[in-house]
């Protein structure tokens, strides 16, 4: 199991050949995770965190926020000591061997394809939503509203989230094409994402009412924690810090300021919007006859949401344009959402470059098939592995809730995050002499945290999620013996790193605040 691996020299020695054009301080570390953090899963899944925890979804933000301050903290040793850009299955591949670096790479397939599909759906909500209050938009426009059969998946009384299998359909095209977001526009979406939640924070918050957080946790501890293992997926992007170490100044001193203070950040802009909506429109939720909270994306929580007329947030798709309708900003509600209908697209793409690159990579390896690793002749784009990639992300957005989306997606980052931490551990006693640009403060206590709280999330997530996740990884394994082992260029005595050739798709990463890219 940890025999064949890619040796580090080799690692290193490709990455001596990437130039470095920044040194980043900790004030520039903590706006570039603050950009990668916020926006995508408070938009989308404040209102399943309310249907699994009531009020007590802001203890939470808090839980998911510390376990993701230790795992980076985990993550940024192993990013500095293997500045490549090829993320936790190349860490893995480094030090644990071939087969976990595997199950590692198929983990991180299923989070970035899913988490894209977890986007498109919460994207549509908004989509559909607005498209409801056209006329709210300009009067000479008609509401158009869209049959609940073609907004909703199966599971939810519907037959097609149209949507959402159009939108990721779309980025998919758009990447086959080799067009890609300059960082500019996207350091403008991220500001436009922050503007819409600090409007909601500051039109929600000063009308709360202390009433609507009681009960506080209706579903009990057990509700919170399944909450928090949702709404890590809310801090998807925190890993972006990270990656910068090898180009961060004093990556000892500013590496933990960076990564502390953007999470910290993060959290607190998100328990202020947590407690505008419990505050204002309240958030306890919508029970059975016996007591038990139904199932977010569940037909029974669609039927029970049309026997009140939609008037919880537990039922919108929209939860924060939702929310700021009802406490009488219509219009400002209806730019939130417009807000989330600009910038959630950019993040489908930013996750469905992890995906390409993972499975360029890999492929590469050998661990997947050549055909996957082809570039086009014209565009220059990886366009198999994008179209397979694109199918399957549509397929995901089409037929399920974003809430199942989500968690199954957080499976992969968790499965993942713990790894890495374990190969911080293991590298430390087998290889204590390398050098470690950034060292984990405290590893002997935070990497065991994190190794904890990454598998506290990952039980606290739902039995059906467990299943598909196992599902997965036998048949990872299946794959991995029947196929990957024998064509692993490892295993075949053939050491390449390709984790930096000219032609992977680009690296997931958020821009510096500015426009100015990280290489």
């Amino acid at each position: 199991m940890f025999g064949r691996v890619k040796p580090l020299d080799a690692i290193l020695a490709t990455a001596e050949k990437k130039s470095l054009h920044r040194s980043l301080g900790a004030m520039q570390l903590t706006l570039l995770g603050v950009g990668a953090v916020i926006g995508t899963g408070i938009f989308v899944l404040t209102a399943e965190a309310a249907q699994k925890a009531g009020p007590g979804m802001m203890i939470s933000f808090i839980i998911a926020g510390v376990v993701c301050a230790v795992a980076a903290l985990c993550y940024a040793e192993m990013a500095s000591m293997v500045p490549v850009s090829g993320s936790a299955y190349t860490y893995s591949y480094a030090v644990m061997g071939e087969l976990l670096a595997w199950m590692v790479g198929w983990a991180l397939v299923l989070e970035y394809a899913i988490a894209a599909g977890a986007v498109s759906v919460g994207w549509s909500g908004y989509f559909v939503g607005m498209l409801a209050h056209l006329h709210d938009y300009a009067s000479f426009l008609p509401n158009i509203v869209i049959p609940a059969a073609l907004a909703n998946g199966p599971t939810a009384g519907g037959i097609i989230n149209l949507p959402a299998c159009l939108i990721a359909l779309a980025v998919t095209g758009l990447l086959v094409l080799g067009t890609k977001e300059s960082a500019t526009v996207n350091a403008v979406l991220v500001a436009i994402k922050i503007t819409a939640l600090t409007a909601f924070i500051l039109l929600a918050v000063p009308v709360m009412n202390g009433e609507k957080f009681v009960p506080f946790s209706p579903l009990g501890f057990g509700g919170i924690s399944a909450a928090a293992a949702s709404i890590f997926f809310a801090y998807v992007g925190f890993d972006a810090v990270s990656t910068a170490a090898e180009e961060t100044k004093n990556p000892q001193r500013n590496m933990p300021i960076g990564l502390i203070g953007s999470l910290a950040i993060c959290t607190v802009f998100y328990l202020l919007v947590a407690a505008g909506v419990i505050g204002s429109v309240g958030a306890q939720p919508v029970m059975d006859a016996a007591g038990n909270g139904l199932a977010p994306g569940s037909k029974a929580l669609t039927d029970a949401c049309a026997a009140i007329n939609g008037q919880a947030v537990v039922c919108s798709k929209e939860a924060l344009a939702w929310t700021l309708r009802q406490i009488g900003w219509a219009q400002i509600g209806n730019l939130v959402g417009l807000a989330a209908i600009m910038a959630l697209p950019s993040v489908v793409l930013m996750m469905m470059y992890g995906q390409t690159r993972i499975a360029f990579v890999m492929s590469r390896d050998g661990l997947l098939p050549e055909a996957l690793s082809k570039v086009h002749p014209k565009y220059h784009t990886p366009h198999v592995v994008t179209v397979i990639t694109g199918v399957f992300v549509a397929l995901f957005a089409a037929f399920f809730p974003v809430g199942m989306l989500a968690d199954v997606s957080n499976s992969g980052t968790l499965f993942a995050f713990a790894c890495v931490s374990v190969a911080v551990l293991a590298l430390r006693k087998s290889d204590p002499a390398r050098h470690r640009p950034f060292r984990t403060p405290a590893v002997q206590i935070v990497a065991p945290l994190s190794i904890l709280g990454c598998l506290y999330l990952f039980f606290s997530l739902s039995v059906y999620t467990l299943l598909l996740f196992v599902g997965w990884a036998v048949l990872g394994l299946v794959i991995y013996f029947a196929y990957s082992r024998s064509h692993s260029y490892v295993g075949r005595g053939i050491v390449d790193v390709h984790e930096d050739d000219a032609d992977t798709p680009p690296q997931p990463v958020a821009p510096l605040p500015g426009g100015i890219e990280l290489d």
